[in-house]
């Protein structure tokens, strides 16, 4: 039974410049279905930001903000944490739960992002697999 964050990540990662807009983001979540996008903040090292639908409810919506003159700079979350793709679901739910976070970019040793995994990918996998001690 798959019970890896390589099994249930989604896989490619959605990526935004810094200083796009966040009506631009917000319209590539909306078309790719999807509730974060990473953001690259260095060309030179690997060193990532995210946005989620959360960042745009409470800082954009909430806080009376217009997202098209708003950068995305300016409200996403970082330097972010990266899960491992070979960290089992368990693992990355903990990871998860001591940051408060519902979306974790998955990268590679070298750094470099291969997925994407979320609090529903791993309710998908207990709802569809059932519940296994690993």
């Amino acid at each position: 039974m798959p019970h890896t964050v390589r099994d249930w990540m989604r896989s490619p990662v959605i990526v935004v410049d810094p200083d796009s807009s966040v009506s631009y983001a917000m319209t590539l979540m909306r078309r790719r279905n999807i509730r974060s996008l990473v953001v690259n903040i260095s060309e030179k090292n690997p060193a990532y930001g995210i946005l989620t639908t959360t960042d745009v409810r409470d800082k954009i919506v909430a806080a009376r903000r217009n997202p098209a003159e708003t950068t995305v700079r300016e409200i996403m979350s970082g330097p972010i944490v990266t899960a491992r793709p070979e960290w089992t679901l368990i693992e990355c739910s903990l990871v998860m739960q001591e940051h408060h976070i519902h979306h974790l970019p998955v990268a590679d040793e070298q750094g470099t992002l291969v997925g994407m995994i979320s609090a529903t990918d791993i309710f998908m996998s207990v709802e569809e697999q059932g519940w296994e001690e690993e």
